[in-house]
């Protein structure tokens, strides 16, 4: 009896320890959970998305996401995150200006990230999220992004 008390005990604390955690991945409240779908809209042959298919280019996709998506190509595998600053509420000044592997912010605190180190911010960067990931897939020249 002592030990099914204990047993219950044990299972009661492990299960009001665990916490429901609905943000978004990076765990930013400022920027929605918008669902999206590129489908086979990003197609490397064609010449708008050219620098996908070499190690460190990058595409910008206005009309996805919050304010439109960064895809960027490793050489191996393909990434995609949102170029709204995840630790700005949304303006004018968080969208992000991509050049080459590398996410900045126009607001007067300038947070950049690394898209090439998988979003996280540089180091000096004083923040607490890292850019907003979305799932990707890649099928040969086709490269699908989606949030759903």
């Amino acid at each position: 009896m002592l030990r099914s008390l204990y047993t219950l005990i044990l299972c009661s604390v492990i299960l009001f320890s665990c916490q429901n955690n609905n943000d978004d991945d990076n765990g930013s409240n400022f920027i929605p959970d918008i669902t999206f779908d590129t489908a086979n809209t990003i197609n490397t042959t064609l010449p708008q998305y050219n620098d996908l298919e070499f190690p460190g280019g990058t595409v910008v996709l206005n009309g996805y996401g919050y304010n439109g998506i960064v895809v960027y190509y490793t050489g191996n595998q393909y990434y995609a995150f949102e170029i709204t600053d995840p630790n700005h509420a949304p303006t004018n000044c968080s969208v992000l200006t991509i050049e080459g592997g590398i996410a900045t912010c126009g607001c007067d605190d300038a947070n950049s990230y690394s898209i090439a180190g998988g979003g996280v911010p540089f180091d000096g960067t004083d923040v607490q999220f890292s850019l907003k990931p979305y799932s990707v897939e890649a099928n040969g020249n086709v490269i699908r992004v989606y949030n759903n």
